[in-house]
């Protein structure tokens, strides 16, 4: 299998409830690579690679978030396979 790139910008209720956390715990227990971090206008940008399955497992982890989390709208979009990102994944 080829290794997948995504971006996902999610909004809600994202920030100030543990988010970034929580995407960080489940990505260190998939084979994924990448980071997450809040943007200014409130939303959270995570960006993401690795094998397809792990990928889409991470994307659904982000989906449902931590208990004080909701997330209203996901703009999702390829990324290149070739961007630099993190050889593990971090908190931004």
């Amino acid at each position: 299998m080829s290794a997948a790139g995504v971006r996902l910008v999610l909004s809600g209720r994202v920030q100030g409830v543990g988010f970034r956390w929580y995407v960080a715990r489940a990505a260190r227990e998939l084979p994924v690579r990448g980071w997450v971090r809040n943007l200014p206008d409130g939303r959270v940008e995570l960006l993401m690679a690795g094998e397809p399955e792990a990928v889409g497992q991470l994307g659904e982890a982000a989906l449902r978030g931590p208990y004080l989390a909701r997330v209203d709208n996901v703009e999702k979009s390829n990324i290149p396979h070739d961007i630099a990102l993190p050889k593990t994944f971090e908190i931004r």
